[in-house]
């Protein structure tokens, strides 16, 4: 039977995190309602900590702000758990199989010594009931023998079958662990092991790359008016975009926030600044049409900065030119593709 103290405890930390969703305009998605009751709760102290800050500051918390401490306090815990119960499963499977190999060692031994009295023996025999003998006795060695070596054929066989499926659930959590979940792009920490790797081998073999930073026009008023839902769908018509227009190695990662960013590997400036126009005209064809009402919501436009790897570059560097040629880009209207090399990007300053 249930404790009725849990029970109206339980309510009523239910209670307070659907008052939390409601003052914060924040629709009850699982993730949101999961990350609210466990702060209505309090069983994360430094989960409490990241959200009263951002109530502390503005009175009301984001759906993205949300989205980036349910990655910081939630999300690579669970990728943890699920590693580190993987690697048990292995490491099961693996003392099993050594268990299994040892005895086989130990029957081959046996099965060796029989070989070698046998032999001694016939040499010795006067009878046929000896030779009798010393047949059963090598029929039940080699009977051990080869049970053990049928155990330890289908042991091996089922250990390599686990060991596969444990292989694509470690490449399913590590996929997990580096993927954006709303827009299915690859997230800032992927971003960070990419820019980097792409610019070590840059320094190695000399070739370049580019980097795209993309930012959605308006996108906050555009939230407001019509809601996080439609934010999201946002989003995702643009992560769509990219995915449909880069090819090969292109990495497409959502940055933050509104913000995405494509890393292209061996494009030099003016190419990539071709890719960059073949994207923003992919999203402004595409009309957005609201789910829940069927309300066409018009079309959404994007902004681009583009910049290319210099010898001696830092990946901060990179970032920090086509960064500058972003905000350049919204500076000068929107809607347009700026690249490090346009006059108006090199003689300007970085704003808001």
């Amino acid at each position: 039977m249930s404790d009725p103290s849990d029970f109206k405890r339980t309510m009523a930390t239910a209670l307070s995190t659907i008052e939390q969703l409601k003052r914060n305009g924040l629709s009850p998605y699982p993730r949101h309602y999961e990350l609210m009751y466990m702060y209505s709760a309090g069983t994360n102290p430094a989960l409490n900590k990241s959200v009263d800050a951002i109530l502390k500051l503005r009175g009301t918390i984001t759906a993205q702000e949300l989205q980036e401490i349910f990655d910081e306090h939630i999300s690579q815990g669970r990728i943890g758990e699920k590693i580190e119960a993987i690697s048990d499963k292995i490491g099961y499977q693996i003392d099993n199989t050594m268990s299994l190999l040892s005895e086989t060692a130990a029957s081959t031994k046996d099965f060796s010594a029989a070989l070698t009295r046998s032999r001694s023996d016939l040499r010795q025999s006067g009878s046929a009931d000896d030779v009798g003998n010393i047949v059963h006795r090598l029929t039940e060695a080699t009977s051990k023998a080869d049970s053990v070596n049928q155990r330890l054929a289908q042991q091996l066989a089922e250990a390599r079958q686990h060991i596969a499926d444990l292989q694509q659930n470690l490449e399913t959590v590590r996929y997990e662990s580096l993927t954006d979940d709303l827009t299915t792009l690859a997230n800032r920490k992927h971003f960070d092991n990419s820019i980097n790797r792409a610019t070590r081998e840059a320094v190695a073999t000399g070739d370049s790359f580019s980097l795209l930073m993309v930012d959605i026009d308006h996108f906050k008023r555009f939230n407001d008016t019509y809601g996080h839902q439609t934010g999201d769908q946002v989003l995702r018509l643009v992560a769509l975009s990219m995915k449909q227009t880069i090819k090969g190695k292109d990495i497409a990662c959502r940055y933050g926030g509104e913000e995405f960013a494509i890393i292209l590997p061996n494009t030099d400036l003016i190419p990539a600044n071709i890719v960059a126009e073949q994207i923003r005209n992919a999203v402004m064809t595409k009309e957005l049409v609201k789910r829940s009402t069927g309300e066409n919501l018009g079309r959404i436009t994007i902004s681009l900065g583009v910049s290319s790897w210099h010898e001696g570059d830092t990946p901060a560097e990179i970032i920090a030119r086509a960064d500058k040629a972003l905000y350049a880009a919204k500076r000068g209207g929107r809607n347009t593709v700026r690249s490090e090399n346009d006059p108006d990007v090199i003689n300007s300053e970085k704003v808001a």
